[in-house]
């Protein structure tokens, strides 16, 4: 193998595929990425088993070839180099050590046999659709922080993605919860998704796949089955496992008869949330929410060191409430929020409260109260 290409080339496709590779390895050869040289170009694949990325650049083949070298040694080599630089890559007959020149650097990496790299893109897709590239980041965007990081309920460590029809129009909506909020947004179902099976997409896949979708007037093609799912974006290939357990009916969830409804400027309130947070030892402390008509006070109280409150103006016409949030929790769901408002739906101190833009937007989120 006797392979020639830009610096930059490089390093953008190993930037892709070596953020994959675990850096602590049990089995050696997950540790590597497989490099295949013909045609007019490199295609570089690394997994961890349970995700694969594989990413094809524009290179020089003299000779064709492939072998599998360390993902975060290479990376960090190229990295390192000076840009506009052209990189070497050249193997010996014994495939034991491939050689990276570049101007008068010279390094020599250990190899290991192709044949030893496992293939995760085996088996048949059901189902096959095409997606913007911005449409899939919102959906991301808006649901990603919901995601549990609790082992023991796996089936909530990832995104539950499935088609449903409302108002006679179907509907792609995708949904996270950790059991204390729940974040829920549509796009319109693209052709092809129709019957497709509702997929739990695993934590890092969907925290890779954020990172691939910057172009947002690419189009993204996704294939799926029961087990797996694949992304194809431009040159890269993302296959993943799917998290093989059952989501929560979350429909039971989201209240229906909040009846309360506040309205406020969003980025008042999430600063007023980030002030009067800082008085609590930590992020998770409550935030007390006292509305009254037109009117929000905002207490912090901590043993320790002190209290803190604030008050803004907002739209509220009922009844006096007083409730208590996970301060953190506001702040991710005003993050979230792309418009000037934000409309909270409440009901009563203990029941779960609705927090969206508009009364029809694409977006909600629930938020389970805290004692104060």
């Amino acid at each position: 193998m006797r392979v020639t290409l830009e610096r930059s080339n490089l390093l953008k496709s190993l930037n892709h595929v070596h953020r994959v590779v675990e850096r602590r390895n049990t089995i050696p050869i997950l540790s590597n990425v497989l490099m295949k040289a013909e045609g007019a170009s490199l295609s570089l694949r690394a997994t961890d088993l349970d995700l694969e990325i594989t990413e094809a650049t524009a290179a020089v083949v003299e000779q064709a070839g492939s072998t599998t070298v360390p993902a975060h040694l290479l990376y960090e080599i190229v990295r390192k180099l000076p840009d506009g630089a052209e990189v070497s890559l050249t193997m010996s007959g014994d495939a034991g050590s491939m050689t990276v020149t570049s101007g008068r650097s010279r390094f020599t990496l250990q190899c290991l046999p192709e044949a030893d790299f496992p293939d995760l893109t085996a088996g048949a897709f059901s189902h096959t659709f095409r997606l913007p590239s911005s449409a899939l980041k919102m959906l991301i965007a808006r649901t990603q922080f919901a995601i549990s990081t609790e082992e023991t309920r796996y089936y909530l460590n990832g995104i539950y993605v499935h088609t449903m029809e409302e108002n006679g129009k179907l509907k792609l909506r995708a949904v996270a919860t950790d059991g204390h909020r729940l974040a829920r947004a549509d796009v319109e179902a693209p052709s092809g998704s129709e019957g497709m099976p509702g997929i739990i997409i695993p934590r890092k896949t969907v925290g890779e796949l954020q990172k691939l979708v910057d172009d947002p007037d690419a189009v993204v093609t996704i294939e799926l089955s029961d087990a797996k799912i694949r992304f194809t974006i431009g040159s890269v290939v993302l296959t993943s496992k799917l998290i093989d357990g059952t989501f929560p009916d979350y429909q039971r969830v989201i209240p229906t008869g909040n009846d309360k409804e506040l309205t406020i400027d969003c980025q008042s309130f999430a600063q007023a949330v980030d002030r009067v947070s800082t008085i609590s030892s930590e992020r998770g402390r409550a935030v007390k929410l006292a509305i009254s008509d037109g009117q929000l006070v905002l207490t912090v109280n901590n043993p320790d060191s002190g209290s803190a409150t604030e008050e803004l103006a907002v739209g509220y016409e009922h009844d006096p409430i007083e409730i208590g949030f996970n301060a953190k929790y506001l702040l991710d769901i005003t993050n979230q929020l792309s418009g000037s408002e934000a409309v909270f739906m409440l009901a009563d101190p203990g029941s779960p409260t609705l927090v969206r833009e508009t009364k029809d937007d694409d977006a909600l989120y629930v938020l389970m109260p805290m004692r104060v």
